[in-house]
């Protein structure tokens, strides 16, 4: 990283709190099997509905007696897999979509652009309970079903990225001496679109994590006893007067999450895009 960039970045402060609320719940959850002070589905049917701080339970029990915090540090690593995961697989498909329509043209990308309304007709969440419901709730799918939702916001950015590159000069010049397509998107035009793509990336996470979020709360997640902060506000929906701790602790690590993820894209584009600063 050249050293201006770094500067910047650590004098942006969304992106210092963005990245910091990020890299602590990364940390929790990749620390989960040594912080989580009790099994995560073990259950304790005579300490049901524990408030925080009694008998040995920080964040109190369940319904099930199942300790809150052990669940919560578990569930972070649902979420940041089917985040990071999903937007991984998405934003792959959609960045190369984007790169063949907008660098091709003519009926490819004519193509593509109508398979991207087809998808963009659905709101995101409704297509991913789609999918899930047809293909069956699980880890795989549910990440599956988020990309899915993922690939058009991918690839019409790029797509219009690499409209305004391929008629630059340099690109131009490329292809005049002889460059073959292949050559003239990997050398000249894909390292110009990596700053889009990773903004709109840090963006995505969030989103996604909200969305695999909604699916567990609606049974259509990652299957139970598994946890995950969506189930975990299912669970904790029907106790909001005797133990508002299940769902609203989950709802906390939810907003903090995603808060993180879009000030940490939000400092980001300050940063990379270059037409944000005049």
């Amino acid at each position: 990283m050249a050293a201006p960039l770094r500067r910047r970045i650590l004098r942006t402060p969304p992106i210092l709190a963005g990245g910091a609320v990020v890299l602590a719940f990364t940390l929790l959850a990749v620390a989960a099997p040594l912080l989580a002070p009790h099994e995560p589905d073990r259950t304790h049917l005579l300490l049901r509905l524990k408030p925080p701080g009694a008998d040995g339970f920080p964040l109190g029990t369940d319904a099930f007696g199942r300790d809150v915090l052990s669940r919560l540090l578990f569930g972070a690593r649902i979420s940041l897999q089917v985040g990071v995961w999903s937007v991984a697989l998405g934003g792959g498909i959609g960045v190369f979509l984007g790169l063949v329509g907008g660098y091709t043209g003519g009926w490819v990308d004519a193509v593509l652009g109508r398979l991207a309304d087809i998808i963009m007709a659905f709101p995101a969440i409704l297509l991913a309970l789609a999918i899930v419901a047809a293909i069956g709730p699980s880890l795989g799918n549910s990440i599956l079903a988020i990309a899915v939702t993922l690939i058009p916001r991918f690839s019409r950015v790029i797509r219009g990225v690499v409209l305004v590159l391929r008629a630059r000069e340099f690109v131009q010049a490329a292809h005049a001496i002889g460059g073959t397509p292949t050559r003239v998107i990997l050398r000249h035009v894909l390292p110009n679109v990596l700053s889009p793509v990773i903004v709109l990336a840090s963006l995505s996470v969030g989103t996604s994590i909200l969305v695999e979020a909604s699916l567990s709360f609606l049974g259509l997640g990652v299957p139970p006893p598994t946890p995950t902060w969506g189930s975990m506000i299912t669970d904790g929906k029907q106790y909001m007067d005797l133990a508002p701790w299940i769902a609203g602790c989950s709802g906390v690590c939810i907003m903090a999450v995603v808060l993180g993820f879009n000030l940490l894209g939000d400092g980001l584009r300050d940063v990379l895009d270059p037409q944000l600063k005049t």
